[in-house]
């Protein structure tokens, strides 16, 4: 089987939802990566042979195929096609592993795996509002034949996650400052500069809170009368893209290119949709089993925040280092633009295990209807 090879990787700043990206048309975000990587990396565009890009709100400005759009919007060559797919939450971690599985299958050399999402310009939830407006059902007979009318949300999985692995409200607190404790120290200390693309005005995150304190989270309501979960200790709603580069040895040697990472494993496992942000626990197992490496191997874990219980309950199921988890801080200071986060995290991945010398990194995420995909990789 031929290698996979992570050549480039960029991203914009992550914007809040009205902040100054969030006026930036989807089209224009996925634009503004997609030309970068091509000038950082030096590949020639021509031989760029897909763009899989990830994208969770496909309505509006973010239909029509924007990987398409995207990468003619960047003035980039129209021989190259572009695919858009959604697996919810991990939309672009899914565009890295097709673009990977197309380069180890041998049938494709240089790919393009990116992410876009404008949730200040297309909301969450934007692409079911047919449904809700035609008075239809979002499941269908067989699903509310298996698994009842009970509700089926994020939000209500993150709360039976805390319940199930006895998380109080100030555990999920705790964690949360923590995050953006993380988050902020990178920030001020430079570790983003490298990866980001600046764009609108925007050189850094605009989501990061410094200031916060645990005394200011215990001021907020919850999101329903008796749950842990408050604003707080959820991902914020966000704007933000990001590609890599995924190239074959052939077309490394070939167009002069520089591996940053080799691509180690790819695993996809579902679990409990109810639960819905559980699967990352079996998945990381899956990928460790499958790759011959144990959770101590792993130098650096993005793990996105989707709410503070997904990572507190993979740190102990795992029994990971909490110093090497998401080491600059996650989604809850950084934001989680949905479709884009999985191109956003690798990206950070790649760039902090070439900044600290780590050698082995892991990449995981929630994902709708209870999956979750998980990537290691080795930096070169």
């Amino acid at each position: 089987m031929a290698e996979a090879y992570i050549v480039g990787a960029v991203r914009t700043p992550v914007g809040t939802k009205k902040g100054a990206l969030a006026g930036v048309h989807p089209a224009d975000l996925g634009a503004h990566v997609l030309r970068e990587l091509v000038d950082r990396t030096g590949a020639d565009p021509e031989a760029v042979e897909d763009v899989v890009m990830g994208c969770v709100s496909q309505v509006g400005p973010q239909a029509l195929d924007l990987a398409r759009t995207a990468w003619l919007s960047a003035g980039l060559p129209e021989t190259t096609a572009g695919v858009t797919i959604d697996r919810q939450c991990g939309s672009s971690q899914q565009a890295v592993h097709f673009a990977a599985q197309g380069v180890m299958s041998g049938t494709q050399d240089l790919v393009v795996a990116s992410g876009v999402e404008n949730m200040g310009m297309v909301p969450m939830g934007a692409n079911a509002k047919y449904a809700f407006d035609a008075d239809l059902a979002i499941f269908g007979e067989g699903w509310h034949k298996r698994y009842g009318d009970q509700e089926i949300s994020q939000f209500r999985g993150a709360q039976l996650m805390a319940e199930k692995w006895g998380y109080s409200r100030e555990d999920l607190e705790r964690y949360s400052l923590e995050s953006h404790r993380r988050a902020a120290a990178a920030r001020d200390a430079g570790y983003f500069d490298k990866e980001i693309a600046p764009l609108a005005g925007v050189a850094r995150d605009e989501g990061v809170r410094p200031e916060t304190t645990l005394e200011k989270m215990a001021s907020l309501d919850p999101l329903r009368e008796g749950w842990a979960l408050t604003a707080a200790v959820a991902s914020q709603v966000s704007v933000g893209a990001g590609a890599l580069m995924i190239a074959s040895e052939r077309a490394v040697d070939k167009h002069g290119l520089t591996p940053l990472a080799r691509v180690v494993q790819l695993s996809l496992v579902g679990d409990d949709p109810v639960y819905m942000l559980t699967a990352p626990i079996p998945a990381t197992r899956a990928a460790l089993a499958k790759s011959g490496l144990g959770i101590d191997d792993i130098d650096v874990t993005e793990i996105n925040e989707a709410f503070a219980p997904v990572p507190l309950a993979w740190l102990d199921e795992l029994g990971a280092d909490p110093a090497k988890t998401n080491p600059n801080g996650g989604a809850i200071a950084l934001g989680h633009p949905l479709g884009a986060t999985g191109a956003v995290l690798m990206t950070k991945l790649v760039h902090e295990l070439e900044r600290s010398g780590g050698r082995y990194g892991l990449q995981t995420m929630c994902e709708g209807g209870g999956q979750a995909n998980t990537t290691i990789i080795e930096r070169v």
